[in-house]
């Protein structure tokens, strides 16, 4: 039984409290989502994240298959973190962990998932060739919608603030 692990982190430029907003809010994740997934909310995102919702959605991952997907969100800290795992869907095991933390300039948004494939050996054979390459491509185009949304996080110009702050004092 193999489980896999899939990191990813982002710096953005805006307020813990508007990261917050609209990470935690389950129709925003069709904005974050690649076009050709298909992804289509079919009931659950009516209302502010809480531990316990039951979120379905269809998508369509891959060679025009429709998959359900049904997740629930099992913790939820305000503006700090929460957990949506899996309770149906093409994993045999879902659970991903999305953390925001403020920093200078902004937020650090860290997404850790822990997933294993169904199909025993004929899966983790999949992983290498389709599976990981689909996540980081699914997670590469957030990445880019968010900078869309939000803008480009600039270390340099942060260090440059830092930097004066330190000579003022």
């Amino acid at each position: 039984m193999k489980i896999y692990t899939k990191r990813s982190v982002q710096k953005l430029p805006i307020s813990l409290e508007k990261a917050w907003e609209f990470l935690s809010s389950p129709g925003n994740l069709k904005t974050i989502t690649p076009n050709y997934m298909g992804f289509n909310i079919i009931s659950g995102a009516d209302r502010p994240m809480f531990a316990g919702q039951i979120i379905q959605y269809i998508v369509t991952p891959i060679a025009g298959i429709k998959t359900k997907w049904v997740t629930e969100i099992t913790h939820v800290r305000d503006k700090e973190y929460f957990v949506d795992e899996q309770r149906f869907g093409p994993y045999a095991l879902w659970h991903h962990k999305h953390f925001l933390k403020e920093i200078p300039g902004g937020v650090e948004m860290e997404d850790i998932i822990d997933y294993k494939l169904p199909l025993g050996i004929l899966g983790q054979m999949a992983h290498p060739f389709l599976v990981a390459p689909k996540l980081k491509e699914i997670f590469d185009y957030r990445q880019k919608k968010l900078v869309e949304l939000f803008g480009e996080f600039d270390e340099n110009k942060v260090k440059n603030a830092t930097l004066k702050q330190d000579i003022l004092n």
